[in-house]
């Protein structure tokens, strides 16, 4: 697979000979990502091998009876026990080293927790394919070679892809065309003998099966992590970055929902529901992270109003850290989650929580209620500030009376320098930010803006401070999921688990320039808000709807702005619309939808993979001619007559994806 690399450390992504592919990064450049990857992959090579030792050791001890001998085993038993818990904690110091994944501009910015990709073992389809092709479509498999070696390159690309939009293209590529191979190859009927093997992304512990939905969800949550570390790397110093950044990280939380909810039942941990939930709920905190720091961008005004606002908009990101850390702490989940996770999470918590109650508190102490103010307003401002008012004092009383002003804002003052104190003492447990000053000088300065407030306001006599009220959070955007259009299109829409209406025509006509409804979807497009008045109406569509045709044009690949400029150029005389509805199926058992294969097999975690020798490669010698790709399989190709033969599915449907355009720059470098 040598000719997937270039000496430039990246590949270009320009078509190779005739367009068919795209290439990931070189697995050897020296970036700081590329070597966090080449420990990570090191590591599960390292723990697999105390696996094998150990697994053989547990075997000896089970069919020996010699004492001696079993005293022996046991005592190399604790130190094969021993070196896995090393390279356990050396694993989770990789997952803690979110430094490099940080934009290297970033100069006073807290780090945020991008998720490592995950790790696999080479695949060889070439045998298995051919066997196949000559047995089941009776065909000379050695004419697919060069395809077979497509699909291979393709695979070994997907392993180092960039850090850009193109990365995250070249493993929806993959993941689309895993779903033409299982309708082709992979027959319920018998096994292939492909085995893959991925390496949890946490516990470093191999799972290996034949059922190449493990392969479509292990290749769903590295999309997941690629976008999580092109967010992290976003510059967070223009509104650009920022917004680039809530949509990677909305779109991370929304493939780990599809991942969840599609693959239910998958043998490695790092994809279990439980801790998919996690990091659902992980991504999204730093998207909402990221919506606070694109609000404060311009700089907060020093007023009654914006003050509120901008409390209850960091309440909002400390209580998604909040649940976030109640998440990681549960059982099993604490086990495996690295405590630089649980610990930053409980950090930041604490951070955003205590900027909430410094800026109610500034609004109380430095803004007092002047003739010339709104006294309405500020009074329902207040009272949408608390559950329940302090000492149960109105609103209005509260924002009359100095002194009640004074000790209300002095003591949310105590909460916020309290606050970040304990953020401050969390820091000090992050040993893997030791040498990152960033973190902690924001920390410090933010508790040294308080404690400043609190000595201006400060009294000679003594005092009997109250404890100030939580603040109810509330933010103008909320964080949501966002499942891409590459995973999320007419392949899982239009769908064999789906049942559907035959297509209707429905002749469209302006109404006062209106045509009675509005768009919604990606791919493809859905009717919402139809005005039942509407002559569509009247015509027979309904509220969700999928539009597939305008006029001749065929739409299940289209997303809603390419439908709208379809849509734009009606006249007076209309134009025809194919639209299909999506049947009621509840009355249809589902199979449970499952990543893991039993087969037979004794057990979930299937060790198979530990009899594989690693060194045990030889590289083959790579093709030079020109070819048709593997990816057009099942397409109407005029060059190749033995490609019609595979009959197995009509893929020359419109809703077959085509390739993207890509591009890569240096920066993008593995």
């Amino acid at each position: 697979m040598t000719d997937t690399l270039m000496s430039n450390g990246c590949t270009t992504n320009g078509p190779v000979e005739n367009g068919y592919f795209k290439k990931g990064c070189n697995p050897f450049a020296q970036t700081g990502r590329s070597q966090l990857q080449n420990k990570r992959a090191l590591l599960n090579q390292e723990i697999i091998k105390k696996m094998r030792m150990r697994a053989g050791a547990e075997n000896l001890l089970k069919a020996t009876s010699n004492n001696k001998v079993r005293e022996q085993v046991v005592l190399e038993l604790s130190y094969f026990n021993s070196d896995l818990q090393r390279l356990m904690i050396q694993l989770e110091g990789l997952n803690s080293s979110v430094d490099v994944y940080q934009n290297v501009q970033e100069t006073a910015s807290i780090p945020l927790i991008p998720l490592g990709l995950k790790e696999t073992k080479d695949v060889d389809f070439s045998v298995p394919l051919k066997d196949f092709i000559l047995e089941h479509y009776s065909e000379d498999g050695s004419n697919f070679q060069d395809q077979i070696d497509d699909l291979m390159d393709l695979r070994q690309a997907c392993r180092t892809p960039s850090r850009n939009p193109s990365g995250v293209d070249l493993l929806a590529n993959y993941f689309s065309q895993l779903s033409f191979l299982e309708t082709r190859f992979f027959s319920p009927t018998r096994q292939l003998g492909i085995f893959f093997t991925w390496y949890d992304s946490f516990t470093g512990i191999p799972v290996c099966q034949q059922n190449i939905s493990l392969e479509k969800a292990s290749m769903l949550f590295n999309m997941a992590a690629l976008h999580s570390q092109i967010g992290t790397r976003a510059d967070r110093q223009t509104q650009a970055g920022l917004e680039d950044a809530i949509a990677a990280f909305q779109k991370s939380a929304g493939v780990l929902h599809f991942l969840k909810e599609t693959f239910t039942h998958t043998p490695s941990y790092d994809m279990s529901p439980a801790m998919l939930s996690m990091l659902i709920r992980l991504m999204l905190a730093q998207a909402q992270e990221y919506m606070f720091e694109l609000i404060t961008l311009p700089g907060i005004r020093n007023e009654f109003f914006s003050l509120l606002k901008m409390a209850q908009e960091a309440a909002k990101v400390g209580e998604t850290y909040s649940q976030v850390h109640q998440s990681m702490i549960q059982t099993p989940i604490k086990n495996n989650v690295p405590f630089f996770w649980t610990t930053m999470s409980h950090l930041k918590t604490n951070h955003y929580n205590s900027l909430a109650h410094y800026f109610v508190s500034t609004a109380l102490l430095d803004h007092q209620l002047t003739p010339s103010d709104d006294e309405d307003k500020q009074e329902k401002a207040l009272s949408q500030l608390y559950d329940a008012m302090p000492e149960g004092r109105s609103p209005l009383d509260i924002l009359k009376n100095k002194d009640d002003r004074k000790r209300i804002g002095k003591a949310h003052l105590q909460r916020s320098i309290m606050g970040h104190e304990e953020a401050i003492r969390t820091h000090s447990c992050l040993r893997h930010l030791k040498e990152r000053d960033i973190l902690s000088d924001i920390l410090q300065a933010s508790l040294k803006r308080s404690l400043t407030k609190f000595e201006q306001n400060k009294d000679d006599e003594f005092t009997d401070y109250m404890l100030a009220p939580d603040i109810i959070s509330k933010t103008e955007k909320k964080a949501e999921m966002e499942i891409p259009a590459a995973i999320k299109g007419p392949l899982s829409v239009f769908s064999a688990k789906q049942r559907w209406s035959a297509p209707r025509t429905i002749r469209l006509r302006l109404q006062d320039r209106d045509l009675g409804f509005t768009l919604k979807g990606d791919v493809p497009v859905q009717i919402q808000s139809l005005d039942p008045l509407c002559p569509a109406a009247a015509e027979g569509l309904r509220e969700g709807d999928y539009i597939v045709a305008v006029g001749d044009t065929e739409c299940k690949w289209l997303g809603v702005s390419d439908v709208m400029k379809l849509l734009k150029d009606v006249d007076e005389e209309g134009v025809n619309i194919r639209v299909v509805s999506m049947m009621d199926s509840s009355s249809q058992p589902m199979p449970t939808k499952s990543a893991t294969y039993c087969g037979g097999l004794p057990k979930t975690y299937s060790m198979i993979c530990l009899a594989h020798d690693e060194d045990d490669k030889n590289p083959k010698s790579r093709k030079v001619a020109k070819k048709p790709s593997f990816l057009s399989w099942g397409l109407k190709n005029k060059n190749s007559s033995s490609t019609l033969s595979l009959p197995t599915a009509d893929f020359n449907g419109p809703w077959n994806r085509p390739t993207y355009p890509t591009s890569y720059d240096e920066s993008a470098l593995y």
